[in-house]
């Protein structure tokens, strides 16, 4: 059943932006998350200094580009914003869905000066996750700037195909998939309508997982670009069991190929 979601009840998405969600699989919203900036960021400082074993960081430049996931559980404030917080209540309105069952957390840092651009890909390919309804929630708390802003191809959810996944360094995921590689979309960035949004702490980009999008290095010297994405699925979420490693690996979840998305590592958080 649904938890707490004391600020549920508050939250307004005008039409337009659930229209811009669904046909370009990817909106800008402003301030919805203000209030949970400095929640957060207490947060991502306890996963800074005790990262789980997935943690990745690459270097590069003046600065590292730290990412890290599955946290929730450990982490009080990560829980509490996905409990407390209006992002269910959002990605419900935005997907449409009667119920919302939280999928995973993601903390993704780029440190001032970080030469680590975020490459091109969906993110439904990596997942062991299956359905249409979905929606992933990056909110900065940090000044984002276009220059460094996360960037999306609109309407390219709706090509109907996955990509190779690969690790944020551009080494595949896993070897020998058959999935084709992701279009070389910075060779001719004018043949797509690529969006990207310059952000104050506390707004979010909503997104849906077949979305292709990417984001620059952080050559800003000034200031990191500190962000916490929330993954959330709908009625129709299935686990899928993928022919090779998945991410976040979700290693001891024992659920069949088809399988409701069920469990206590995919809690329900509208509906029931």
């Amino acid at each position: 059943m649904a938890t707490n979601l004391r600020e549920a009840s508050v939250i307004r998405v005008d039409e337009a932006s659930v229209a811009s969600f669904h046909r370009d699989g990817a909106v800008c919203l402003r301030g919805l998350f203000r209030d949970w900036v400095e929640t957060l960021a207490r947060g991502i400082d306890r996963n800074l200094a005790a990262p789980s074993e997935d943690v990745r960081i690459y270097d590069g430049g003046e600065g590292r580009f730290f990412g890290d996931y599955c946290n929730w559980q450990r982490i009080p404030e990560y829980r509490q914003f996905v409990f407390e917080s209006p992002a269910a209540r959002l990605a419900q309105i935005l997907m449409g869905s009667r119920s919302v069952r939280f999928f995973h957390d993601h903390v993704l840092i780029k440190e001032p000066g970080a030469d680590v651009p975020t490459p091109w890909h969906q993110d439904q390919p990596y997942y062991c996750v299956d359905g249409a309804q979905s929606c992933s929630i990056w909110v900065p708390l940090d000044t984002v700037d276009r220059a460094t802003s996360p960037e999306f191809v609109a309407g390219s959810h709706e090509w109907d195909r996955f990509f190779r996944p690969e690790r944020f360094n551009k080494t595949p995921l896993n070897a020998g998939d058959a999935l084709p590689p992701v279009p070389d979309i910075e060779a001719d960035r004018s043949q797509y309508n690529i969006l990207g949004w310059d952000m104050e702490p506390g707004d979010a980009v909503a997104f849906t997982f077949r979305t292709l999008h990417g984001a620059p290095a952080n050559k800003r010297r000034d200031r990191a670009r500190r962000a916490f994405s929330s993954r959330w699925v709908g009625d129709d979420a299935t686990f899928a069991r993928r022919s090779g490693t998945t991410s976040p690996p979700f290693r001891h979840v024992t659920l069949p190929h088809g399988a409701p998305l069920e469990g206590p590592d995919f809690p329900v958080v509208i509906g029931g």
